[in-house]
Parts: structure tokens; C-alpha cells; sequence
């Protein structure tokens, strides 16, 4: 998997945000065993206790739950993990209209960009 980080944001949040990409698209599965803390924290290149404080905050929203001495599970709430991917979807699309905004661009131009490059970069 590829993580990226930025200077900007604490780390945490950015493994929070990622961990929910993967999740949603499926690279993690509904009731699959996640990597351990130390795992996630060597691939990741973080500190480990960076890594549990953004596990536990998938754990407290219900993404994923600890089974004593198993590890850690992706939920199989796939409610739950479609709610998540709507949320994630609109956030990205709010973030992308505030840029075409910026940039100049009213709601007719973006959805004439849109419609003309049909998701395609020219």
C-alpha cells in the first residue's frame, strides 16, 4: 500500500484517513485481520505509538474492532463501511468544488469540465 503524509496535519489523522480509504475500497475486507500495530507502523515508517493512537480512533468510530489476543478486524458492518465511503466521497467532492471555486471555475463550468473530460486529465 502506498502512504503518502504531509508536514501540515498530525500524522495520526492522516493514518485515520488513509486506514479509511483502504477499508472502504477493499484493500482491508470486512472482517479481515488487520497487521499488527507494529506492522502498520514499520510500513508506514511511524512510531508505533503514533499507529495505536489512529487505530484506536478507527476503533472508536466502530471501523474496526480488537479481539482480546486475536488482533485487530475490519468491522462486517458493510452499513457501516458504505456510510464511510459517502462521507469520504462527499468530503472529496466538497474538496474538489472548493478548488474549481478558487480557481474560477461556477458550478455550470465545472459541470461542462466534467461532462467534456469525463474524469480524464487533459
Amino acid at each position: 500500500m502506498n502512504w503518502i503524509f504531509d508536514n501540515d496535519r498530525p500524522i495520526y489523522i492522516q493514518l485515520v484517513e488513509q486506514l479509511k480509504i483502504f477499508i472502504v475500497t477493499g484493500a482491508y475486507k470486512c472482517g479481515e485481520k488487520l497487521p499488527s500495530v507494529r506492522e502498520l507502523a514499520f510500513e508506514t515508517k511511524v512510531n508505533p505509538n503514533t499507529m495505536q493512537k489512529a487505530l484506536l480512533e478507527l476503533e472508536n468510530y466502530g471501523i474496526i474492532y480488537t479481539q482480546r489476543t486475536s488482533g485487530k478486524f475490519v468491522t462486517e458492518d458493510k452499513n457501516l463501511i458504505e456510510k464511510l465511503r459517502k462521507e469520504i466521497a462527499k468530503e472529496k467532492l466538497n474538496e474538489f468544488l472548493d478548488i474549481m471555486k478558487r480557481l474560477g471555475y461556477n458550478n455550470d463550468k465545472i459541470i461542462e469540465y466534467l461532462t467534456k473530460n469525463r474524469g480524464e486529465i487533459s
